[in-house]
């Protein structure tokens, strides 16, 4: 019988979440360099390489890879020969009150994002519990743990589906896949479930995810099976569609697929498809009763040395935001990279929920945005010296229920996000003159280096989810949208969609 203590869970689950916070799977980086040395397009390797550099620079610092820290997703196997001894409630409890510590250690503030309840209030639980948590008892005398953070632009991009049992799984991906946009910040890894019921299926998608990255040695070795066959098959589709690093058009955009398959009935085929990010974060443990399990570092050198510098950089255009005006943002052309040097405002979900509130009756705002540029982002804390904690962009098109009264009534000249917009939204910015640019998700850490100052201007009891005001120097992004309302998100795809398809056929 191996006795497990309620203090040893909770200190593996704590110094689990803070390390999946800051390391990448090694297996997640090599794939990544991979595909970062094959990469033709521009922004695609612009792109991946931020996220390669701030990978590093998070495992050096020991700070997060993403400031969407994820809702945490607990796999348990509890072996039949294990004992328990001092729990002072459920083994949930003691999972909890390990991603309540893991979260608000004071060394490596992590972002709080789980509200409570999910539908009225939505008020934040501040410590990020509850995870969600799976149980399975197995034989053995271990209890063995996995566990993942998911932030909300790749688990909003799930997709599920009940299928015929003659309906084709590939062309029901092929046709799905191009839908999911941008927002789970591409290059990553989609985890397919096949069979059982619509909730295994997705629980399956799920958690596949955790398995390791090889889809560079099946390539190169021959899939050994159906699965692996039907793993490459897939590979090459969706990679030929031309989607790239965060959408913007380019050679990678997964780095593996993994499926998992389930006896079902003989009248249906479920089957779900959920993404990991750029920001991919997990970790295995499993205890033995001899006290609490620490995941082993992994060596700096595991990462590549890419240099990637803004200083008399000819091909960024540098950017004034303290003298911008809507002339010169109507220059700016899609696909172009720019620095920003200035003062931006903050202000994502909530902040434009209240300001469309107060617009509409008739309050004042308390922000003056007339001629300003906006960034969506929910920053970390900072801890020690930091001005600000990781500061990524979030998913722009959020934002689009809000932005036509938002843009028509306060006068911002320019929009920072992630991913792609709405046709409607595209129309507004071209009729505006305006532009909406991108920063790169799953470079949080190396974003946040370029903001030199970052204060609360208003809603600051809102949380992450406040308006700030950051000064920024030489902080990269690339024009999305321009003032012709030209989008990289949708030329840049149909550009690498048809070089990847001339390639191919000359392969043949």
């Amino acid at each position: 019988m191996t006795i497990i203590k309620e203090y040893d869970i909770i200190e593996s689950i704590a110094s689990a979440i803070q390390y999946i916070s800051y390391y990448h799977p090694i297996d997640y980086i090599q794939h990544l360099t991979h595909a970062y040395k094959i990469e033709k397009g521009i922004a695609a390797k612009d792109a991946i390489a931020q996220i390669l550099i701030n990978s590093r620079m998070c495992a050096k610092e020991k700070r997060p890879i993403c400031q969407d820290t994820g809702i945490v997703n607990v796999f348990l196997k509890i072996g039949m020969n294990v004992r328990f001894k001092g729990l002072t409630g459920s083994i949930s409890d003691a999972i909890n009150e390990g991603v309540r510590r893991g979260y608000t250690n004071p060394n490596n503030i992590l972002r709080a994002s789980i509200v409570s309840d999910p539908h009225f209030i939505r008020k934040n639980t501040k410590d990020n519990t509850p995870a969600v948590i799976n149980m399975e008892l197995v034989p053995g005398n271990f209890l063995d743990i996995k566990i993942a953070s998911k932030g909300g632009g790749s688990e909003n991009k799930t997709k599920f589906a009940m299928l015929n049992p003659s309906d084709s799984l590939i062309d029901w991906i092929m046709k799905v896949v191009p839908t999911m946009g941008a927002g789970w910040c591409p290059p990553g890894i989609l985890g397919i479930g096949i069979g059982g019921t619509p909730e295994k299926a997705m629980l399956m998608a799920k958690k596949v995810l955790m398995q390791d990255i090889n889809m560079n040695s099946i390539i190169k070795n021959g899939p050994k099976n159906k699965i692996e066959e039907l793993r490459v098959e897939l590979f090459n589709k969706i990679n030929s569609l031309g989607i790239g690093a965060q959408g913007m058009g380019g050679l990678t955009t997964i780095l593996d697929i993994k499926i998992m398959m389930y006896p079902t009935h003989a009248a249906s085929k479920p089957v779900a498809i959920i993404p990991n990010c750029a920001a991919t974060r997990h970790g295995h443990i499993v205890l033995n009763g001899s006290g609490p399990v620490f995941m082993k570092p992994p060596s700096l050198l595991n990462w590549p040395k890419i240099k990637w510098t803004t200083n008399n950089n000819k091909k960024f255009n540098y950017v004034n935001l303290n003298t911008l005006t809507k002339k010169e943002v109507s220059s700016w052309r899609s696909g172009e990279i720019l620095l920003l040097n200035g003062k931006i405002l903050t202000g994502r979900d909530a902040a434009h929920s209240r300001i469309q509130y107060m617009l509409s009756t008739g309050q004042k705002i308390p922000v003056n945005f007339n001629n300003r540029v906006i960034y969506y982002v929910g920053p970390i804390n900072p801890v020690r010296n930091e001005v600000i904690g990781p500061a990524g962009p979030t998913t722009a098109n959020r934002m689009d229920y809000y932005t036509n009264l938002i843009l028509e009534k306060i006068g911002l000249i320019a929009m920072i996000g992630k991913a792609e917009r709405s046709d409607k939204i595209i129309k507004l910015i071209k009729k505006q003159k305006i532009a909406y640019l991108v920063a790169i998700g799953g470079a949080a850490y190396l974003i946040s280096k370029a903001i030199k100052s970052a204060k609360i201007i208003c809603f600051e009891d809102l949380g992450m989810e406040a308006i700030y005001e950051f000064n920024v120097k030489n902080m990269p992004v690339t024009v999305a949208i321009d003032s012709l309302g030209k989008s990289i998100h949708i030329d840049g795809p149909k550009k690498w969609k048809k070089y990847i398809s001339i390639e191919n056929s000359n392969l043949t």
